[in-house]
């Protein structure tokens, strides 16, 4: 499972990481370290033109999605909070993300996530969650692999209106390990910087290849630190979150 997680780095700081060769004119999202189901958020992902050559290769780009994916067949956007998250060991089968995986891949750069680990209070002894903030030990950005779609918003009529298509994504989880396997038994899966390009590669469609892609978690040891309990609250932000509390 993943709920929450962090995305702090600005576009100037992501595009060279992942090779993207023009930055948003605008930075149209703010650094967000409590990003939320429905939060709109940076994505890494690779198109095809539309200029009806076969020849053309690929752009990548770096643009905003809506995290929580919206099948086609949605009638409105509220399905998407509850797919925030595809597993890895079915992602390639279930209806609702077979055809993204095929086509629509993309990574959204993360600085780490959260997870709630039950523990008991010392002075009731009583049950509570405690939220940790797990993220890569160097501090490297992580690359969390996700699958995107289009949704046609039925209200509007125009077709070519911008407003009539909202992209939305999903992030690929798998068994937790390291740190994380001590908080939850599921995490995001992130990819290796050698594994970018076939991922995001809309030409490659061998299921195979690319379920092998995921068979592992991005190397590198995690850290969880246990921070405050504000982080339980979507309207608190900011980098006190990531404070390491004592418990």
């Amino acid at each position: 499972m993943c709920g929450r997680y962090v995305s702090a780095r600005s576009p100037l700081e992501l595009a060279p990481l992942f090779e993207v060769p023009d930055v948003p004119a605008q930075e149209t999202l703010a650094p967000n370290w409590n990003v939320a189901p429905t939060n709109d958020v940076w994505a890494v992902l690779e198109r095809t033109p539309r200029d009806g050559d076969e020849t053309t290769l690929a752009e990548r780009e770096l643009r905003p999605l809506r995290w929580g994916l919206v099948p086609s067949w949605a009638k409105d956007v509220k399905i998407g909070a509850r797919m925030i998250n595809a597993r890895v060991e079915t992602v390639h089968e279930k209806p609702a993300y077979r055809r993204a995986f095929a086509r629509r891949r993309c990574l959204l750069p993360a600085d780490g996530f959260y997870e709630w680990e039950q523990v008991k209070a010392p002075d009731t002894g009583k049950l509570r969650k405690q939220p940790y903030f797990i993220h890569p030990e160097d501090n490297e950005v992580m690359a969390l692999a996700s699958l995107y779609k289009y949704w046609r918003d039925p209200v509007v009529q125009n077709e070519d209106d911008p407003a009539a298509w909202l992209m939305t994504c999903t992030i690929i989880t798998t068994e937790a390990t390291d740190a994380a396997g001590r908080v939850h038994s599921r995490m995001p899966l992130a990819l290796t910087p050698d594994h970018y390009q076939a991922w995001l590669d809309p030409t490659h469609q061998n299921p195979d290849e690319l379920r092998a892609l995921l068979s592992q978690p991005a190397e590198g040891h995690l850290y969880a630190r246990p921070v405050s309990a504000a982080v339980n609250n979507v309207r608190n932000n900011g980098p006190q979150l990531l404070d390491e509390l004592a418990v």
